[in-house]
């Protein structure tokens, strides 16, 4: 099978993923309204579904035998997403219908800012800051580098945690809501969908790498990430747009909490070591970065008593994915530094005797040059 068809295969699979997790969310979004919990404080508990599809990932590329796939997948989104999704709910805010936008737009709009309740920083983003952190402590130190189950436990109970004061802060008087028998259906069938994208998007990648030369865990960062968020974008341009600005901002935090708490588990169940600890290292650096900058924009953002994103905040998130991305591809990776001294030395060493025949010798004393390993080594 081509790596074009397992690249259609990759996105059909995400897609699907996605599908089922929406499906998963109504349920939950309606148990947030029946139980009185407010739309910040709401998006822990929907961030479950909402973060269903990079769980199946975990549980699929642990089970497997691709966990890389998985870790990649997992940190490499928690950079991406946040920035993502506000850059398009402020490009849905802009020009909102009438009857979609509250009473304060206009001014907002003039203003270049995308109100968002401030709940948010409280509720979400600080203590997802801390779930980064834990998660630093837990898998870089030398002495425990590396995920193990001990930390998926860890993790686990972390959520739970994060989950209970995030619903008790956030809890009021519920509303009375009608439960039909469809959207129950629904979401039986989104999670054999859920299961199967995930299954496919695990698979799929798998085999894009292997074409690519490339190794799993960057093939998790640069494929199977941006993919799984695309689907995430386009919802969230569809919540911006009913007007429901603070719920399309904030989802993506419970969201990324739950893919660094209980998506961590199914990968620390197989124990995934840390195999470079630089590119660890600056993945998980940047997502708290981003965290960092998602609380104090949010905070400091609007003029007076409003909170939110100014027009220039929103691209300075945008500017730290292309740092991210130019870090990880120029300091890291060295994917164009380490190609050209590959080809220096190989050079370098079929001139070794001052022959111009590409003769057998030359070849293995080329090969010998540049310590390369025969498979059967």
């Amino acid at each position: 099978m081509s790596t074009w068809l397992w690249a259609l295969v990759l996105i059909a699979a995400v897609w699907a993923a996605h599908w089922g997790a929406e499906h998963l969310a109504k349920p939950l979004k309606k148990l947030r309204k029946q139980w009185g919990f407010s739309v910040a404080a709401g998006g822990a508990l929907v961030g479950l579904a909402a973060a269903s599809p990079e769980i199946g990932i975990n549980v699929a590329s642990s089970i497997t035998g691709v966990a890389d796939i998985g870790l990649g997948a997992m940190f490499g989104s928690n950079v991406i997403a946040i920035p993502f999704m506000v850059i398009t709910a402020y490009i849905a805010t802009r020009h909102l219908k009438k009857e979609n936008a509250d009473k304060n737009h206009e001014q907002h709009v003039k203003e270049h800012l995308v109100k968002v309740d401030p709940t948010a920083v409280t509720v979400q983003a600080i203590p997802y800051l801390v779930i980064v952190a834990i998660v630093a402590i837990l898998t870089v130190p030398a002495q425990w580098r590396g995920l193990q189950p001990i930390d998926g436990w860890i993790m686990l109970g972390v959520y739970i945690v994060y989950l209970a004061q995030a619903l008790m802060r956030g809890k009021g008087e519920g509303e009375k809501v009608e439960w039909k028998k469809k959207e129950i259906y629904l979401a039986v069938a989104g999670l054999a969908a859920l299961g199967l994208g995930a299954f496919f998007t695990v698979k799929a990648t798998e085999n894009i790498v292997s074409a690519l030369g490339i190794s799993k865990i960057v093939g998790g960062l640069f494929i199977t990430a941006p993919m799984a968020a695309l689907p995430e974008v386009f919802a969230t341009w569809s919540v911006a747009r009913t007007g429901q600005i603070t719920s399309a901002v904030t989802s993506v935090i419970g969201d990324h909490a739950v893919t660094l708490t209980v998506a961590f588990l199914p990968l620390a169940l197989v124990t995934v070591p840390v195999e470079d600890l630089t590119l660890y290292v600056t993945v998980l650096s940047f997502a708290g970065l981003v965290g960092i900058l998602y609380a104090a924009f949010i905070h400091w953002g609007g003029p007076g008593k409003e909170h939110g994103f100014n027009r220039w905040q929103v691209f300075a998130l945008g500017a730290v994915v292309l740092v991210y991305v130019g870090v990880m591809l120029f300091a890291v990776l060295q994917v164009f530094s380490r190609s050209s001294d590959e080809g220096a030395k190989y050079n370098e060493a079929l001139k070794l005797d001052k022959n111009d025949y590409f003769e057998d010798g030359k070849f293995y004393r080329a090969v010998a040059k540049l310590d390369y390993k025969y498979a059967g080594d």
